[in-house]
Formats: C-alpha cells, structure tokens, sequence
C-alpha cells in the first residue's frame, strides 16, 4: 500500500500539484531557453567549462536539485505533516538495505557493462584521468549526486506517485504520468540536441521502470539506490562533450554519437531482467493489482487499521 501512505497526513489535494507545476514550469522554461538559443546546448557547455570548470560546472547543475530535494522533504513533513518514512516506504521504516543492495548491484554492472565495451572500443575512449582533478569531481559527485536523484525520486515516484494515485484511485495513472513527465524532463539536455527526440524512449523507459520498482517493492528504497549507482558511477567513469555531465572522470568517450539499438536495449531487455532479478529476490507477487489495481479510499484505508498521521 504505497500510494495509500499519502494518507498518513494531513493531504488536501492542492498540495500535491504546486511542486509539480513549479518543476514543471521550471523546465519549460528551460527548454525554452535552449530552443531559442542561437548556442548550441553543446557549444554553450563547452564555453562556461572553459571558464569556470568542469567541477564548479557540476555543483552549479547538481546544486538546485539538491535543493529540490530539502524542499521536497521539508514540504512533506511541515504542509503534509506526513513522515518522510511514509513517503519512502510501505514499511514500518526504510530498508537500507534495499537502498545499498540496488547502488551495489547496478553500480558493479554499469563497472562491468563500461568496461567491456571501452575493452572492445578502445578507439572510441581515451584515458582521462587525472588525480588533482578527479579527487574533487569525485568528493563533489558522492555529495551532490545522489542528492540530485533522490530529489527525482521523491518528486516523481514518491510525490506525485502518491498524489496522482490517490486522486485517480489507481495505480496505473500516476505509473503512467509519472514515468511520461520524468522523461520529458530530460528533453532540454545535450544528448537530445545531439540524438533526437528518440532518445526520449530511453528516458521515459527508465521512468517506467522505476516506478514499475516502486509499486512492486511499496517502496522507493530500490529505486533510489539504482538511480544513485546509475547517475554516480557513470559521472565518474565515463564523460563526453554531449553529455549533461561533463566532468573530469577516469574515461572520456570521443566517439561520434549515434541513435542506435544501443539506446533501446536498457528499456526492452535490460530492464525486464532486472525486474525478474528483483522479483525473485523480494518474492513479488500481484503484478496485475500492484500495477493496474485499485487504490484505497482513505475510509478503506484508515479501517486496515492504519494511523491517519504520522506526524504529531
């Protein structure tokens, strides 16, 4: 009962829609900005490195979405007088573990994964690393980033999950939503001027599976764990001009960039093997009413014997 955990508060409906409309009108206009720009999203990137640096490059993007996520938080617990337990989990409280086993799991996939192809491309990387500037990027990396996807994670799967779920009274709408608007999220990034609109399938893919985790697990602690190990691992291993994290990491990839079967591979076999790994790991169960099913009415909920407020 994930979604349902949106009743342990005080709710009033409103209060789930002014951080969405704020990100959201956030967003647009910064997809305005760049569609309108004369600068490529690439050439603008390239000129504020040259001045500032990769590093203060990285803290000045990762910087407001850390503070999205205080703001996510502190909203929850101070409007919604809702606990950030209850926000997370299904669970009497977080299961780290969950959280660390997801980082581990993906994180030394992604290891293997990148070294395998820079082992059977080794003209497409070269070798970048460098101790005086990566010490930093990884230091500033290990703080801010997973800052920045759990703010994701909270908006998106935790949030507006539970928002939109409750106000349809199902589970498939907010699935739906959700996964759609977290990747059309990444629409002004400088992998889709470099792509395409194509690209969008890997990122809405993405959301589908992280919230396709969320429900099945009743929580988000997996999918805040992968999204971590996905984000970190990856700005310290591999950088490129294209990309919307341009730092000082081990390999840099100087390939010419390309739409490709590449990109639908995570979302049409990757994925799906993950999610059998997981399900037979927590012995998930219900896929049809975990996904499609109906959610409780606070009534339904309340007479479960479940406490309306977790915050005094």
């Amino acid at each position: 009962m994930y979604i349902e955990q949106g009743y342990k508060g005080d709710i009033g409906i409103w209060k789930y829609f002014v951080i969405p409309l704020l990100f959201i009108a956030f967003m647009g206009l910064n997809y305005i900005a760049t569609v309108t720009s004369p600068v490529s999203v690439e050439d603008a990137m390239q000129q504020v490195i040259e001045q500032w640096g990769s590093n203060l490059v990285l803290i000045f993007l990762l910087a407001p979405l850390a503070a999205g996520l205080i703001f996510v938080l502190g909203w929850t617990f101070l409007v919604h007088r809702q606990s950030i337990a209850s926000l997370t989990t299904s669970r009497k409280k977080i299961d780290w573990k969950r959280v660390f086993f997801a980082f581990g799991f993906w994180g030394l996939i992604t290891i293997l994964l990148t070294g395998i192809d820079i082992y059977l491309s080794p003209d497409n990387y070269v070798f970048n690393l460098e101790w005086s500037k990566f010490i930093p990027l990884a230091i500033i990396a290990i703080i801010l980033i997973p800052m920045q996807t759990s703010f994701e994670e909270y908006l998106f799967r935790g949030h507006m999950m539970q928002g939109l779920g409750i106000l349809a009274k199902n589970r498939w709408v907010p699935l739906v939503v959700t996964s759609v608007l977290f990747g059309i999220m990444h629409i002004a990034n400088p992998e889709v001027e470099k792509l395409g609109y194509g690209i969008l399938v890997y990122y809405i893919g993405t959301g589908f599976f992280l919230g396709i985790l969320t429900l099945m697990d009743e929580g988000l602690e997996l999918a805040l764990g992968f999204h971590a190990a996905n984000n970190l691992i990856t700005a310290l291993l591999v950088t490129a001009d294209w990309t919307a994290f341009q730092t000082h990491s081990i390999y840099k990839d100087i390939s010419e960039p390309a739409m490709g079967w590449d990109v639908l591979i995570p979302v049409f076999v990757v994925y799906p093997i993950l999610l059998l790994i997981f399900s037979r790991k927590y012995g998930w169960k219900n896929w049809k009413d975990r996904l499609f099913g109906k959610v409780l009415t606070r009534e339904e909920f309340t007479a479960l014997g479940n406490d309306e407020t977790t915050v005094a």
